[in-house]
């Protein structure tokens, strides 16, 4: 599975760049705005410290202002992955996107109906909200699961890309369920390294090396 960090703060990613895990990086007009900073200085600030996907969004309602905007967006970096809402107008622009070969992430999927559309308009990502509808009442990893079996079924090659992550736990079943990618803030990131046994170990492992009087 590849991880992809929620964010528009740049601190964050170039510390999850170094750890070497991170895949790629999402952002969306609300991140933009907490961080404070001009959308295009910040999205060409990441793509050149992030070498993977990075999905800038367009704000635009219809088709020839989304294509506006993503022109505008893709001469950024040949790594900016042009970010549409999952509308007619936004998989339209999908598709004349993605035939002149550009990442394409089909954002806002709450549903099977919708994940099949996106990957019929060449989808190059997907991205299904499971914390929102988590937050609902519905199962985000039961449409995860629908939507894995769908494009199996038909060897689409969209990729599943889960966002809305709250917790370890959803990074953790998407990846049983078989999700190519999941999306999360980097404290979600930070949360896969702990886990209570792993630190108690640790702090007896430190306690009897300095015990023994040695140095390394």
């Amino acid at each position: 599975m590849k991880f992809f960090a929620d964010t528009a703060e740049i601190s964050e990613i170039r510390d999850l760049v170094e750890t070497g895990l991170l895949d790629g990086v999402t952002t969306n007009p609300s991140l933009v705005q907490k961080s404070g900073r001009d959308f295009i200085e910040v999205l060409k600030e990441i793509t050149k410290i992030c070498p993977g996907p990075v999905s800038a969004e367009v704000v635009a309602l219809d088709y020839d202002g989304m294509m506006a905007q993503a022109e505008k967006l893709r001469g950024v970096a040949d790594n900016v992955t042009i970010k549409v809402p999952l509308t007619e107008a936004g998989l339209k622009t999908c598709r004349s996107l993605s035939n002149d070969g550009t990442m394409v992430n089909v954002t806002l999927c709450f549903s099977a109906a919708q994940a099949l559309l996106a990957a019929k308009a060449g989808a190059t990502f997907i991205s299904p909200f499971v914390g929102r509808l988590d937050d609902i009442g519905h199962s985000g990893m039961e449409l995860i699961s629908d939507i894995r079996m769908i494009y199996d079924n038909y060897d689409f090659e969209t990729q599943i890309l889960v966002a809305s992550v709250r917790s370890p736990m959803h990074v953790v079943e998407a990846a049983k369920i078989g999700a190519d990618v999941m999306t999360a803030p980097p404290k979600i990131i930070h949360q896969l390294f702990k886990h209570p046994l792993t630190d108690a170990g640790l702090a007896a492992f430190l306690k009897d090396w300095e015990s023994t009087g040695q140095k390394i």
